[in-house]
């Protein structure tokens, strides 16, 4: 039994490989290419799922009311694809968490914040810039934290903030509600 309290209710490698881990060992030792979306979904333990479940907490409302609801799930899965898929091509051998779709969701939130503009703009651009920078921190710091997915999920939200569009520039359209639908499925 571990002397760690916090490792009380984590899985272990085997379950979160059953379940859908990512990286280079289940997509080219299995062929598991799916485990790209997946691998959001996981969380390595109850301290993981709290700090993922805080982020998601505080930017969430921003990001839904910003961009709505449809482009919300949009930008959080393919966020959380592209993080996946940057550690992938970092080599990363094992990974999971929402981390990755959090750091999606904090590109958008740099991309609305750089593109509005003006002191609301320049808030957000700079509130959760600072966020961004803390994450990579403690990336940094906490030994197997996986800033790839962390900067590819960044990256991959702030392209797709610019390509989905935000409500001020544009209301949600049938296709973001199927795309939605889509990662959903």
């Amino acid at each position: 039994m571990s002397a760690n309290p916090l490792g009380f209710l984590s899985p272990s490698n085997t379950s979160l490989l059953l379940l859908g881990a990512t990286g280079s060992i289940p997509i080219d030792g299995l062929g598991r290419w799916w485990t790209l979306l997946t691998a959001g979904w996981l969380q390595g333990g109850i301290l993981h799922l709290f700090f993922n479940m805080v982020a998601l907490r505080q930017l969430g409302p921003l990001i839904q009311r910003e961009y709505g609801p449809s482009r919300t799930v949009a930008l959080y899965t393919l966020g959380s694809v592209g993080g996946f898929l940057v550690s992938y091509a970092a080599r990363i051998p094992f990974t999971i968490g929402a981390s990755a779709a959090v750091c999606g969701l904090i590109g958008a939130a740099l991309y609305y914040g750089r593109s509005r503009g003006g002191v609301y703009g320049s808030a957000v651009f700079q509130q959760v810039g600072g966020w961004a920078v803390g994450i990579f921190l403690f990336g940094f710091l906490v030994p197997g934290i996986n800033n790839w997915a962390h900067g590819g999920g960044m990256v991959a939200g702030f392209l797709l903030g610019h390509l989905l569009g935000y409500e001020e520039r544009g209301r949600e359209q049938p296709w973001h509600r199927w795309l939605a639908g889509g990662c959903v499925v």
